[in-house]
């Protein structure tokens, strides 16, 4: 079988390539929390989450009920008797607080150490995808109980996280997209 050698050599490297991204949520329990812009309070919860939401380049729609899902379902509370890690925020019937953190794909790789942000994904999509996230969110459990900051804004946002109880809820990774195949032209072959 003739290949051509950049085939082979395409092949190798995509063998050692890392996996792309998923979107990320990072989620804290708090006992209460809010999101200021320009010194003018936004939005509020009591008892519930903050969910930073981190939109990555290649997310999907399945990324985003993945993750809308998993926010809604993560046991993060103890039930009756104590015993923890039996409740989620909506059986709690708590709140959610929604906040867009591109930063979140933020590297440091380069020399200056300067933050790097391409693996984000870009800022007219991605509005369209938090909207969308959201939506889906409120679809699980109940609109009236999801706030939210102002997506691109510089916001403040505090809390009380309780516990504290911190977790990552990244969706399901792809495997990375291959380079785009060779042309139908002329191949030279491997001599053994």
């Amino acid at each position: 079988m003739r290949r051509h050698p950049s085939f082979c050599l395409i092949f190798l490297f995509s063998c050692f390539l890392p996996p792309a991204l998923a979107m990320r949520l990072v989620v804290q329990r708090v006992k209460r929390a809010s999101v200021t812009v320009d010194s003018s309070l936004v939005s509020s919860i009591n008892n519930g989450v903050v969910a930073l939401v981190g939109i990555h380049e290649d997310d999907t729609d399945e990324d985003l009920a993945y993750c809308a899902r998993k926010l809604a379902a993560c046991k993060l509370w103890a039930n009756k008797d104590g015993k923890p890690w039996k409740h989620s925020v909506q059986a709690m019937n708590y709140d959610i607080l929604c906040v867009s953190q591109f930063t979140l794909y933020g590297t440091v790789d380069n020399k200056k150490h300067s933050p790097d942000y391409k693996k984000s994904m870009k800022s007219a999509e991605a509005v369209v995808a938090y909207e969308k996230f959201k939506s889906l969110v409120a679809e699980i459990y109940d609109e009236t109980k999801i706030q939210d900051g102002v997506f691109g804004a510089m916001m403040d946002v505090e809390l009380v996280n309780d516990g504290p109880v911190t977790l990552i809820i990244d969706s399901p990774q792809k495997e990375a997209p291959l380079p785009p195949p060779l042309d139908d032209g002329e191949v030279e072959e491997f001599e053994a």
